[in-house]
């Protein structure tokens, strides 16, 4: 397996694993084994390691805190703050209120006295923005966090936050979070991936292989393993698993076989060849599929093999009229 990369977060002079871990371990209940799989991770060079307080609702950044014990100053931790966490009228969205308490919580259930990279989790529209922005800054000045940003915002509101942080002079976003891989480009590809590049933010990538359509363990008329959400019934398998979804599928495996790699590991590849994408994340249930997926770095896809993967996932995008 080849040695772990180590890049730039965006323009700042942070070095983080070309490969994020996430630990939200929605498919893996037994926290001995997650501890397992953190512990894999790290042994493989990986330092960049996100949750969330929602996950789980607290169960992610626990697991965290077991498994980097005697390690945490080695590693970079990002954990995010949005979500419901509870029925009281506070107890989500981006307040200063919300913020600050559950600033508190996840430092204390990750065991530490920083995060390295706090993020919002997603827009809020009942909160004033500078609201949000001035808390974080705030948290900032008190050393409890070291950077800041936000995932699963628009193009547009990530330079509404941009102005506003500039105007009031509040510590500027450090890295973006959003969805991106082979069947959900367009998020991302049009305005999000030149403002990452333009402006120097860092750019997480969640989700890389589709929920595990893109493993290569789902072809379109046959059932879903047992084991995966879309088995489960929390996802719609028959609408999902299109013609075209399929069609890429295959693509991944015919690129895979010419390489000696996996479907998944050409997935990530794809990934890495954006240079605006600082890390794509992860979510491995076992340890095995750290090393599989950890097995797309170290090599290049040719250009040759990128073009029939973006021909394979191109979309009609709708016309826009001036």
């Amino acid at each position: 397996m080849a040695d772990m990369e180590y890049v730039n977060l965006g323009r700042l002079g942070v070095r983080v694993s070309r490969i994020c871990l996430g630990v939200a371990f929605r498919g893996q209940r037994d926290d001995d084994v997650a501890v397992r799989v953190i512990d894999r991770a790290i042994d493989l060079g990986c330092n960049f390691i996100d949750c969330a307080n929602f996950y789980g609702r607290g169960r992610s950044e626990d697991v965290l805190a077991r498994a980097m014990r005697g390690k945490r100053d080695d590693l970079f931790i990002t954990t995010k703050v949005w979500s419901r966490i509870g029925d009281g009228p506070n107890d989500a969205g981006l307040s200063r209120y919300h913020i600050m308490r559950e600033v508190e919580r996840s430092l204390t259930r990750l065991d530490t006295d920083r995060i390295d990279l706090y993020l919002l989790h997603n827009w809020d529209p009942h909160t004033p923005l500078d609201e949000s922005l001035r808390a974080m800054d705030d948290l900032v000045r008190q050393g409890k966090v070291l950077y800041t940003g936000a995932c699963n915002f628009t193009a547009t509101q990530v330079v509404e936050a941009m102005w506003t942080a500039d105007r009031l002079g509040l510590t500027p976003w450090a890295c973006l979070q959003n969805q991106y891989n082979l069947l959900n480009r367009w998020e991302v590809e049009p305005e999000l991936l030149p403002l990452a590049g333009r402006h120097g933010l860092g750019l997480m990538t969640y989700s890389p292989l589709a929920i595990g359509l893109l493993s290569g363990r789902f072809r379109r008329g046959q059932i879903p393993p047992a084991d995966s959400p879309w088995a489960q019934g929390h996802h719609d398998f028959d609408r999902a698993m299109s013609e075209q979804t399929d069609g890429v599928v295959q693509s991944l495996i015919d690129v895979g076989t010419k390489h000696g790699k996996t479907p998944a590991q050409v997935a990530v590849a794809w990934l890495l060849t954006h240079p605006e994408v600082t890390a794509p994340m992860i979510g491995p249930d076992i340890p095995e599929h750290v090393e599989e997926t950890f097995g797309a770095l170290g090599w290049q896809l040719p250009a040759e093999d990128i073009a029939v993967l973006d021909a394979a996932s191109t979309v009609e995008l709708p016309r826009r009229y001036t």
